[in-house]
């Protein structure tokens, strides 16, 4: 692919589509399904508590408030819940936000009429804490000496867990109908918490970060990765932690159909790591290949009218 780029390293990483396609994914250690499942037992078991409030972001389509909910380790979850005004929800979608973080929620979600929570990963905006950074770079190294203490546990909770005894308290009557939408960050989280939590019966993920993280620290990137290469560089020993949050080990216990989209060029989550989580998860799945992620162009532009309209046919209610 030929595009002009500020990068010292090719975002490419020298693969094409068929290499990318035969990216693996790292092996799994033996109590790793063990590991995840008592994490996304102990979040299932946390009450919800939500609270809501009017939010001044409401307009004549759809009714905005301001959500907060308990998650694991005792800590609140901020968000925004939407309803449409006019039609019927259909479905309850939680909608993952990636390492920017969210200030707000997205109007206007492809597919049938759906009441969306979009929750905010502990340290970020409406669940903003002292206890957690706010920025990609400390963050995702939050914890990171402990599987247990590791911040992407939390936000597993955070997200898909935690998230869903929310909305489903608040909606029991579309329990059957729960859907997940991630990208980046939220997408790197779905594949690693959505394996465990069988409420779920669909979900997008797009440019899914964490995925086979010993190629991973292998190669240049921006942003959340490159703070984890640099910090595996002086520290090897955290891959004994990273080896449990592998996304693309994860994803080979995905049991609901997954549509994922992976980049053919990306600075910020390295296409190899993202087509390992798709190669990785078992069928039923489908995949949209973009052109390029975390790039801002017209080609960036064109790939996002595409997947929109490709989530509008996605989570269509099928079974």
């Amino acid at each position: 692919m030929n595009l002009e780029h500020p990068y010292a390293y090719d975002p490419t990483y020298g693969y094409d589509e068929a290499a990318l396609l035969a990216v693996g994914a790292p092996a799994e250690p033996p109590d790793f399904a063990d590991f995840w499942r008592r994490s996304a037992a102990e979040a299932r078991a946390v009450a919800p508590n939500v609270a809501l409030r009017p939010s001044t972001l409401s307009n004549r389509r759809v009714e905005v408030e301001e959500i907060e909910f308990d998650s694991l380790g005792g800590i609140r979850i901020g968000g925004w819940l939407v309803r449409p005004r006019d039609e019927a929800p259909q479905r309850a979608l939680i909608v993952a936000h990636g390492y920017g973080g969210r200030e707000g929620p997205d109007l206007r979600q492809p597919g049938p009429p759906a009441i969306t929570l979009y929750p905010c990963a502990r340290g970020f905006h409406r669940s903003a804490s002292a206890s957690f950074p706010n920025n990609a770079a400390e963050h995702v190294l939050h914890g990171i000496e402990n599987r247990e203490t590791y911040i992407h546990r939390g936000c597993c909770a955070d997200f898909v867990w935690c998230a869903a005894n929310a909305l489903l308290d608040l909606t029991p009557q579309l329990a059957n109908h729960l859907h997940f939408l991630g990208g980046s960050f939220g997408g790197g989280i779905g594949a690693l918490a959505l394996p465990w939590d069988d409420r779920f019966a669909r979900a997008a993920l797009s440019v899914p970060s964490f995925g086979n993280h010993p190629l991973r620290v292998t190669l240049p990137c921006d942003g959340s990765g490159k703070a984890v290469t640099q910090h595996h560089a002086s520290h090897p020993e955290v891959m004994d932690v990273l080896r449990y949050y592998d996304a693309a080990v994860a994803a080979r216990h995905l049991h609901l159909p997954v549509l994922f989209q992976c980049a053919l060029f990306d600075p910020t989550v390295p296409p190899p790591g993202q087509f390992a989580v798709f190669n990785a998860a078992p069928h039923p799945k489908e995949l949209e290949v973009k052109q390029v992620g975390h790039f801002e162009g017209p080609q960036s532009v064109a790939d996002e009218l595409r997947w929109q309209r490709r989530l509008g046919t996605w989570f269509d209610l099928k079974p």
